[in-house]
């Protein structure tokens, strides 16, 4: 019974991180409406990095539905560009920071969104 239950929770486990479910810990369909508001001008609908506001920046906002670019990002990194912004991270000025008007919450659905632009 107990080789069951193991072989069970492994497998569920496996299923879990191969669709995402424990990968960012979020809502995708509520990190897609917080998505809308904050990202989409520079990042695009689809996260192409081709949003109305990209034409003027410089860097230009990265790809992030390019599978490669997407899943060599962590959580951690997606969580900490999302509240200290570009500059928290070694990046872009351009990319601004949400911290303090994000709870933990809304940055796990943002994060589980942003994975979905890549599949």
């Amino acid at each position: 019974m107990r080789v069951l239950l193991v072989a069970g929770g492994t497998v569920l486990m496996i299923f879990g991180f191969v669709s995402g479910v424990f990968a960012a810990g979020g809502d995708a369909g509520k990190g897609k409406e917080a998505y809308d508001k904050l990202c989409v001008s520079c990042h695009g609908k689809a996260g192409k990095g081709d949003g109305v506001a990209s034409a003027a920046l410089n860097p230009k906002p990265k790809d992030l539905s390019d599978k490669a670019y997407n899943s060599k990002l962590s959580d951690k990194y997606l969580s900490d560009i999302l509240t200290k912004g570009g500059p928290g991270v070694g990046k872009s000025p351009m990319m601004p920071p949400f911290g303090e008007s994000l709870k933990e919450n809304d940055i796990k659905n943002i994060n589980a969104y942003i994975r979905s632009l890549a599949k």
